[in-house]
């Protein structure tokens, strides 16, 4: 039996607002606001008991380290970690802001995943995002790898590549931009791989904003993880130019069951005919709901960026942000869904911390489908239970603070606090030395 894991990212004790992310409306709204990383964390896994509760499997993805005192190194800071800290806030605070950025928490950009029935050697294909696009979030890549290699070690499962070459032609945002249409998870499917433009020919029409994931990139994914069935599409630029940074800003996808805003794609009605076809030969016939609520409803109420998830006695539900039920037209289309039957449950949940730096419940999971023996070999540490759940929740209480301003960043005595956290988080989760300052500590 297949069954679908969500390994969400655990928010970090950096996470603040510095507004890095162009594109993204949220981010650069709460730019310099005060941020809370306590109350983020404790409210990812507050989503992560969530669907345990709903019978479904849990893991977690731990947070990077930061400041990234060795990517201040490499540009020339000397000394102690902490005077590289304080000098470079005193020489580019912005500079300082992107190293110790917070993002990974969003692991729907920590890697395309392919499942086992669609690749050809019948394992579960992982090829960690480059990021290239944003400055702070170039530099995860490396240590995304790290962690995916020691959480699905076992190698007769899983395949972890390394991330595409770091080169503008081959932008990768990950599963963000990755959709997978299936009878059942067991069963093969077909890959929809989303682009925002052709690094190779650009369109006149390409968006305003940066279009971060490329054709070429997602042609190279497919080859690689020697995809059976794949289709690729572009996303529309009137919906990235709206803030649709990630095609699960404005599409999500579950087994049969597409739900997307109706300027997602070009041409929706095209879109649904191609994929139709190409499920043909796989025994199924995908079921669509498009959208026509303004555009910049659908942004800000991230009611597309919902995990759409299987339950285990049947049906699917949604685990939305509480933003969707403040929003009405939003609130409409998750009460239709559930009238016509195409969902059976919605839970909103309180994610404003992430939200407000332009995350929501699908931009922090990474979807893993797997069999019960690939399950039993992933690492048992990041696997959730109620007890890990609650020895996690007194890590973050203990150590992450309430507030945070990249005036605190600077201080190099929260260098000391945040290591002191991730020493406990890494234990927690019987992931020794995984950071760098650990092992030059040994």
């Amino acid at each position: 039996m297949v069954r679908e894991t969500n390994f969400d990212g655990l928010v970090g004790p950096t996470h603040n607002y510095a507004g890095l992310s162009r594109g993204n409306i949220a981010s650069a709204a709460h730019k310099g606001r005060v941020s809370n990383p306590r109350a983020a964390a404790l409210q990812g896994l507050a989503k992560m008991e969530r669907l345990l509760g709903l019978g479904l499997p849990q893991g977690v993805i731990p947070p990077h380290d930061g400041p990234r005192t060795g990517v201040l190194r490499a540009l020339g800071f000397t000394g102690t970690d902490g005077d590289i800290v304080a000098a470079a806030y005193k020489a580019n605070p912005a500079l300082l802001a992107n190293v110790s950025s917070a993002s990974s928490m969003w692991t729907a950009n920590a890697a395309t995943v392919s499942p086992a029935p669609d690749t050809a050697d019948g394992r579960v294909h992982f090829t960690p995002a480059n990021l290239i696009s944003m400055p702070h979030r170039a530099l995860e890549h490396g240590l995304t790898t790290r962690m995916l290699r020691r959480i699905f070690a076992d190698e007769s499962h899983f395949a972890v590549h390394d991330a595409l070459p770091m080169n503008p032609m081959m932008g990768d945002e990950g599963a963000a931009n990755h959709n997978r249409l299936c009878r059942r998870h067991g069963e093969p499917g077909l890959e929809v791989f989303v682009h925002g433009r052709a690094a190779l020919n650009p369109s006149r029409d390409d968006p305003r904003f940066p279009a971060r994931q490329t054709l070429e990139s997602v042609q190279a994914l497919a080859r690689r993880h020697a995809v059976s069935h794949a289709r690729f599409l572009r996303q529309n630029p009137a919906a990235i130019d709206a803030g649709a940074f990630h095609n699960d800003v404005v599409c999500v996808v579950n087994e049969d069951t597409m739900l997307y805003h109706a300027l997602a794609f070009e041409n929706p009605d095209a879109m649904e005919a191609e994929l139709r076809k190409a499920c043909e030969p796989l025994g199924f016939a995908p079921r669509f709901a498009r959208a026509d609520m303004p555009i910049g409803d659908a942004v800000a109420s991230y009611v597309f960026n919902s995990q759409l998830v299987s339950l285990p006695e049947g049906g699917m539900a949604m685990i939305l942000p509480t933003e969707t039920q403040e929003t009405p037209s939003a609130k409409a289309y998750v009460d239709r869904l559930l009238a016509d039957g195409m969902i059976g449950d919605a839970h909103y949940l309180d994610l404003r911390q992430s939200m407000s730096n332009g995350g929501g419940p699908a931009c922090l999971r990474l979807r893993v489908a797997m069999s019960e023996d690939a399950m039993n070999a992933v690492h048992p540490g990041v696997i959730m239970t109620k007890d890990r759940i609650d020895a996690l929740r007194r890590v973050v209480t203990d150590h992450y603070r309430d507030r945070l301003t990249l005036d605190d960043i600077g201080d190099a005595a929260f260098l000391s606090e945040v290591r002191g956290a991730l020493d406990a988080l890494s234990s927690a989760l019987d992931l020794p030395k995984l950071y760098d300052f650990q092992n030059e500590a040994a």
